[in-house]
C-alpha cells in the first residue's frame, strides 16, 4: 500500500493513526491506494500491538438507563464524551448488574482507563478496579487508594442550603437518596435512619441536613425522612405522598436533587400549595419553578474525570466550587 501510494511505511502508518501528522494531500493518496487495495485497518491488530485500544470506560453502579434517563447523570456522561471527542477517542459503557460478576465484567472491558459514577463503599467493583493497572477516576467518592476521587463538599453544601431554608421558621422533612446498595425506600424519622449511609454523597447531605435541623434547635429525630430508590421525579412523587401526612402546611422540602423536589412538587402542590422546596443540581426545570439549589457542575467533573484517566497521577480536585441558586422568596410559596 505504501508503494502504490508513493508513501514511506511510516507515513503509511500515520496516515491511519496519527492522521494530523499527515499532509491532507498524502493522506487523500494513502486512503486511496488502500481502498484500491481492498485494505482496512485491523483494529483489534492495532490495540494488540500498541497495548491501547483508545477507548474509555464509563462504568454506572445504576441501571445502564439512568445514564440517558437523569439529566444530571447525562450532564456528566457528556462531560467525559466531550473529552473523547476532543482526543479522538472511543466511549465503553460497562454496565453492572449488582451481582458477583460486576467485577469481572468490568475488568475484562478492552478500554485504556476508567471512570466511574459514584457508587457504595462496599461495591465489589471498586477493589477490583483500584487493584488494575490501568488509571481510575471516580465522581463523587468513595475515595480508594488506586481511583482518583472528584467530589465537592456534598456536607458543607447540605449543611449551607438547610441552614438557608430554616431560618424561614419551617418544619422540614428530607428526601433522600438511597442508603445502600439494596436501595429499599422507607418512611422513617432521622432518629430511624442508620448511623451512617453507604453511598458517600448520601452520607455526607445527610450529616449537613443533621446539623443544620440542630442547629436551627429542631430535632432531627423526629424530622420526617423519605428515602428513595432512585433519583427520580417518580420517586420524588412517591417520596412525597408518603411524607403528606407528616407535613405541617409551610412545610420545607429539603431534597438531594432537583428532580426528587420537582417531583415532590408535582405531588403537593394542590394539597400544601405553601410548601417551600430545596433541591440540588441548579437544574433548568428546577430553576424554572425557583426551587432555591445547590449548584453541582456534572459536566465539568465528566470531562476532569475523562483528563485524569489520560493523564495519571494528578491530584483529583476534593473540592469542586459550589454556590446555591436563590428560589422563590418563602412567602410566594410555589
Amino acid at each position: 500500500m505504501a508503494a502504490r501510494a508513493g508513501v514511506s511505511p511510516m507515513t503509511a502508518s500515520y496516515a491511519f493513526n496519527r492522521p494530523a501528522r499527515v499532509a491532507a494531500a498524502t493522506r487523500d493518496r494513502v486512503h486511496r491506494a488502500a481502498s484500491e487495495l481492498g485494505y482496512r485497518p485491523d483494529a483489534v491488530g492495532r490495540a494488540l500491538k500498541s497495548g491501547r485500544t483508545q477507548q474509555i470506560g464509563v462504568v454506572f453502579s445504576e441501571h445502564l438507563t439512568y445514564a440517558f434517563d437523569d439529566p444530571q447523570a447525562a450532564e456528566f456522561l457528556a462531560g467525559v464524551a466531550e473529552v473523547c471527542v476532543d482526543e479522538g477517542l472511543g466511549l465503553t459503557f460497562i454496565p453492572t448488574r449488582g451481582d458477583a460478576a460486576d467485577a469481572d465484567r468490568v475488568l475484562s472491558a478492552a478500554v485504556d482507563g476508567f471512570v466511574l459514577w459514584t457508587t457504595a463503599e462496599d461495591d465489589p467493583v471498586l477493589a477490583a478496579v483500584a487493584g488494575d493497572p490501568r488509571p481510575a477516576a471516580i465522581q463523587g467518592g468513595p475515595p480508594r487508594r488506586g481511583i482518583t476521587c472528584v467530589t465537592q463538599d456534598d456536607y458543607g453544601a447540605a449543611l449551607a442550603i438547610a441552614s438557608q431554608g430554616l431560618r424561614t421558621g419551617r418544619t422540614p422533612v428530607v428526601i433522600s437518596f438511597p442508603l445502600d446498595r439494596d436501595r429499599e425506600r422507607m418512611t422513617t424519622t432521622g432518629g430511624g435512619l442508620p448511623p451512617r449511609a453507604r453511598y458517600p454523597v448520601t452520607d455526607a447531605r445527610l450529616r449537613g441536613y443533621r446539623a443544620a435541623v440542630e442547629q436551627a434547635g429542631l430535632s432531627w429525630t423526629s424530622t420526617p425522612v423519605a428515602v428513595v430508590a432512585r433519583n427520580s421525579q417518580r420517586d420524588g412523587v412517591t417520596a412525597a405522598r408518603a411524607l403528606a401526612p407528616r407535613l405541617s402546611p409551610d412545610a420545607l422540602v429539603i431534597a438531594m436533587s432537583d428532580e426528587l423536589a420537582l417531583g415532590a412538587h408535582q405531588a403537593l402542590r394542590e394539597t400544601h400549595p405553601d410548601a417551600a422546596y430545596l433541591g440540588w443540581d441548579a437544574s433548568p426545570a428546577g430553576q424554572r419553578l425557583r426551587i432555591t439549589s445547590v449548584t453541582n457542575p456534572l459536566r465539568d467533573q465528566g470531562r476532569r474525570c475523562a483528563h485524569l484517566t489520560l493523564s495519571p497521577g494528578q491530584p483529583g480536585d476534593q473540592d469542586i466550587p459550589w454556590t446555591i441558586t436563590p428560589g422563590s422568596a418563602p412567602a410566594d410559596g410555589l
